[in-house]
């Protein structure tokens, strides 16, 4: 028996199972590759950031940010636009643009987060509806089943359950991972946004800051 037949028998609750492992594929494989693009190196983008706001070479370190691309980088972005505007406006546009840029990464994740919990559910539904049916299919015979006519249901009880549970904890193994990457990310931007932040305060008060107080160890 092939694998596509075994699981034929395991009903209609199969076909909402399919679309939720279909849709959790698609959204993990879509947030893998966001987070692997969203890395940034971290030090290295601070030395040159810094470098360029102690000159207060603001246009220079708001090109930078584009061509970086990244959350931080989108961050500190917007926050240099509004350098002109002093110390408080940068850091009340950080912090929106820090909210939208979680927002961002995070999308799609309470859906993999769902599917984790009901795919097993579902499973255990195709369970009861496979007992309910190898009962009705005893009561019909009277008593005098035997295994093939209860084989049916008992089918549909167990394909169901085990693809459920399969679904279930690969979309919560991944769910972790993912949330795993973003929390690493969400860190990085708050050490970026800190420290950017502290050097604009910095240089908005016209305190001298020294290279080498600020360069961070590579």
């Amino acid at each position: 028996m092939s694998i596509l037949s075994m699981l034929s028998k395991g009903g209609w609750l199969m076909i909402p199972l399919f679309i939720s492992s279909i849709i959790a594929v698609g959204i993990i494989i879509e947030r893998y590759i966001v987070i692997k693009k969203s890395k940034l190196n971290v030090p290295a983008f601070l030395v040159k950031i810094r470098g360029m706001l102690i000159k207060e070479d603001i246009s220079g370190a708001i090109s930078y940010c584009i061509e970086e691309k990244s959350p931080a980088a989108n961050i500190i972005k917007s926050g240099l636009k509004k350098y002109h505007l002093g110390h408080e406006r940068v850091k009340e546009s950080i912090e929106n643009a820090g909210r939208q840029e979680v927002a961002k990464l995070e999308k799609g994740l309470s859906m993999v987060a769902t599917i984790s919990g009901i795919a097993p559910l579902l499973g255990f539904l195709g369970t009861v509806t496979g007992m309910i049916q190898a009962f009705m299919r005893i009561q019909d015979l009277q008593g005098s089943a035997n295994p093939s006519d209860l084989a049916g249901g008992i089918w549909e009880a167990l394909i169901t359950t085990a693809v459920g549970l399969a679904i279930g904890i690969i979309a919560l193994a991944f769910y972790n991972y993912l949330t795993t990457g973003i929390s690493k990310l969400i860190l990085d931007m708050e050490v970026v946004t800190n420290d950017v932040l502290d050097i604009i305060e910095e240089t908005s008060r016209g305190n001298k800051v020294i290279q080498e107080d600020i360069e961070i160890e590579l």
